[in-house]
């Protein structure tokens, strides 16, 4: 593991993590103090780094988390509780956020739902307890993952790379747009519609509906969704996709217990019908 010299600060911030130039930064250059702010804020304006918040109660598990993202070459920030992490996450903006869903003042899952009223930041969540109805209730809230400690920082840091990754999806090819009934989803535009009406959708959300649509008229394995959406590291997570296909049927199903457009094969995975094509 990389360790930092005591005293050394990381050379990467988050790139809205340093004050803007102003009377202070005049004050320093008029001292002869300017080539260290230039230096810093060059390299926070030209290096493209992603942003992690870390919020974890545990003083030790908290720097070991930390360490370890900086070393895997990840801007980091930390806070101790809820309420320091919600006064940065209003004040920074930051690629993923790893959340530890027991902690003292506004928990983790209170900060999961302020959260996800106001933006699409990928969550991941860690516990202490590795109870199934925990899990299923942390993704139904909208986390983009979980995990149970203890856990080895190599599995951690995979799906940390996972979920980053699946938040800045490479380019597609061109496909036309799946269409059965009222419902549409638009592959270019990554939107969902019903009956014309866009159908308020999560990022994870619309990952898995598109994944399903674009192998609409067959049946899709739990684990193909997983390794699709997810990642390859993935495979035995169902609950996973229990729990975002319950909350898309939610949303786009007239009749959830007799569904039309995502429909169960029962032990094997899920299907969609196939489109219908203009003739």
């Amino acid at each position: 593991m990389r360790v930092w010299p005591a005293g050394r600060r990381h050379a990467f911030q988050c790139v809205d993590s340093y004050p803007h130039r102003g009377a202070a930064y005049d004050r320093l250059r008029s001292a002869g103090l300017p080539s260290l702010i230039t230096t810093r804020t060059e390299r926070t304006l030209t290096v493209t780094q992603q942003c992690i918040l870390v919020v974890e109660d545990e003083a030790p598990m908290r720097k070991l988390l930390s360490s370890n993202l900086r070393a895997s070459g990840y801007a980091v920030r930390d806070a101790a509780d809820g309420t320091e992490a919600m006064k940065l996450i209003e004040e920074h903006t930051f690629d993923l956020l790893l959340l530890d869903i027991n902690m003292p003042g506004p928990s983790g899952v209170q900060v999961l739902r302020a959260v996800r009223r106001g933006m699409e930041l990928p969550v991941l969540m860690l516990s202490g307890c590795g109870r199934e109805r925990d899990k299923v209730e942390a993704l139904d809230m909208g986390a983009d993952d979980y995990v149970t400690k203890p856990f080895g920082i190599a599995e951690l840091l995979a799906r940390v790379k996972a979920l980053l990754r699946r938040a800045t999806p490479g380019p597609r090819g061109p496909q036309s747009a799946y269409r059965y009934r009222d419902l549409e989803v638009d592959f270019v535009a990554r939107l969902a519609s019903l009956a014309g009406v866009r159908v308020p959708l999560t990022r994870r959300e619309f990952e898995v509906l598109a994944y399903l649509a674009r192998n609409a008229g067959k049946v899709v394995l739990h684990r193909q969704v997983l390794q699709a959406v997810w990642g390859g590291q993935y495979g035995n997570e169902s609950d996973y996709v229990w729990t975002f296909v319950q909350r898309i049927r939610r949303k786009i199903e007239p009749d959830r217990a007799h569904p039309s457009y995502m429909l169960t094969d029962v032990g094997v995975g899920y299907r969609m019908p196939a489109p219908i094509v203009a003739a």
